[in-house]
């Protein structure tokens, strides 16, 4: 990855965490990272653990930032969030999956969108 690129996945993150915070959501974990995958946020929503994938884009020149969350990406998290609920004894806690999609338009102001229950737990295809 490169150092620009890294940083405008940084910047997206810091704005998509304080963005969820706005919505009443309470960051509990950022950048949680295990063998089997990562999760950009781990928060909870009125007492609904979410694993909150963050994707950035400068343009939508190849395609809107929550395109980029492909099957695999969503098997490699849905991992990462089963580790993370076991490991903390919540596996009985309701879950979801969001996506945060911000586009870093130059010369404008940030373009944040949440898609809730963005997909399920599954490790088919």
């Amino acid at each position: 990855m490169t150092k620009a690129r890294g940083e405008k996945g940084r910047r997206g993150e810091e704005l998509a965490a304080e963005f969820l915070l706005n919505l009443g959501y309470q960051v509990k974990v950022r950048n949680y990272r295990v063998p089997c995958g990562e999760v950009d946020i781990i928060a909870e929503d009125k007492g609904t653990i979410v694993f909150v994938e963050v994707k950035t884009r400068s343009s939508l020149g190849f395609g809107l930032p929550a395109e980029a969350v492909t099957p695999r990406k969503q098997r490699q998290i849905a991992k990462a969030a089963l580790f993370f609920l076991g490991q903390n004894r919540a596996m009985s806690r309701p879950a979801r999956f969001d996506v945060v999609s911000v586009v870093l338009a130059a010369g404008g102001p940030p373009r944040i969108e949440l898609i809730k229950n963005a997909f399920d737990l599954t490790f088919e295809g």
